[in-house]
């Protein structure tokens, strides 16, 4: 339970099919001793929201400290990758560390059977497989499949989603004012829980200073064309902060971090035939032995698009061929892969590079 209407909501569902529910949410991060409303899931304020849930649905609340493992798994990820010129996904490393291994397995210590939570996906098992399978949500609208690619089939089998089948956001609010709780109306978090107050460039300045110092901007070709202030200023497909007076629209398409250079380059030059992915989650199927047709995803808010999957090019790794070629194509985002034209998790891992 983060506090928020969507886990709030999906205690309350469970509750009326007949389950035993408890809450527990994790604390996991607190920018400042006195920010304690607004401050984002987990904060000071949040559990506060939660514990007041849980007192108007009548079930037991516990609070669990995981700010030390959560420090580790997820914001050092986020500073390393920084400082490899990469783009992290904090949130993508919270649910696969923090909310599916290690709360999954608090909780079962308390007793439970199942982790729910108020995610927006759906867990089926198929038949046909023999397979617990991740599905997208109802409302694609609010899909979160994306950031969930990393479950295994055992945490599958043990974790419940019940806002995976409600048709959109407007009716979770709706359950949430029957139920009378406070929270029907609160906005959904939209920042980095930890960089709350501020933005993430602040952060890095105090955590990696390393990452905010000055440097080049170059083209394709290794031409000087200015300077920047620090290369966690920019990521892939940027154009904010290429002020290198040029007549055409410059982005970002590469960030060397050896050189400490920001590479920009036209529009073209962005677009990707393809790109290497590993650290692979294989969900709903066990492995590939052959290229596969999928539609591929490679940020949260874009529609998947038709591709070709196979094995290789290393261990561990495969190579997507876009139908289409792809813009800003970012190294150290996500990549999840669907069946083509379904609504079924195939695998998930980490962008490498482009191709």
């Amino acid at each position: 339970m983060s506090g928020g209407v969507d886990s709030s909501v999906a205690a309350g569902m469970l509750q009326r099919q007949g389950y035993d529910v408890i809450g527990i949410t994790m604390q996991i991060w607190q920018e400042s001793a006195t920010e304690t409303k607004g401050a984002g899931c987990c904060s000071l304020g949040a559990v506060e929201d939660a514990r007041r849930v849980a007192a108007k649905l009548d079930i037991p609340h516990y609070v669990l400290n995981f700010r030390e493992f959560f420090a580790e798994k997820v914001i050092g990820n986020f500073i390393d990758e920084y400082r490899r010129g990469r783009t992290p996904n904090p949130c993508v490393n919270c649910n696969r560390y923090v909310k599916f291994d290690a709360l999954l397995s608090r909780a079962r210590a308390l007793g439970a059977e199942y982790l729910a939570t108020g995610h927006y996906a759906r867990i089926r098992f198929d038949e046909d497989r023999r397979r617990w399978t991740l599905l997208r949500a109802l409302d694609n609208a609010k899909d979160q499949t994306y950031a969930l690619y990393h479950f295994t089939q055992d945490e599958l089998a043990h974790t419940l989603m019940p806002l995976g089948d409600v048709p959109n956001k407007a009716h979770t609010r709706s359950i949430a004012e029957e139920l009378g709780l406070l929270v029907a109306d609160k906005p959904d978090s939209q920042e980095i829980c930890f960089v709350q107050g501020g933005s993430y460039t602040d952060f890095l300045a105090k955590t990696a200073p390393e990452t905010i110092q000055p440097g080049d901007i170059v083209n394709t070709a290794g031409k000087r064309l200015g300077s920047h202030d620090g290369i966690a200023f920019y990521t892939i497909g940027q154009r904010k902060r290429v002020n290198v007076g040029s007549p055409v629209p410059l982005y970002v398409i590469h960030i060397n971090t050896a050189s400490n250079t920001v590479v920009v380059g036209n529009n073209d030059e962005l677009a990707a035939d393809g790109l290497i992915a590993d650290d692979l989650n294989w969900v709903g199927v066990p492995a590939l032995n052959e290229p596969l047709q999928v539609d591929a995803k490679i940020r949260y808010n874009m529609q998947a698009v038709p591709a070709v999957v196979e094995s290789g090019p290393a261990d561990g790794a495969i190579t997507v061929r876009f139908a289409q070629p792809q813009r800003a194509v970012t190294p150290g985002q996500s990549l999840v892969l669907y069946d083509r034209g379904g609504d079924s998790v195939l695998v998930g891992g980490t962008i490498q590079r482009s191709l």
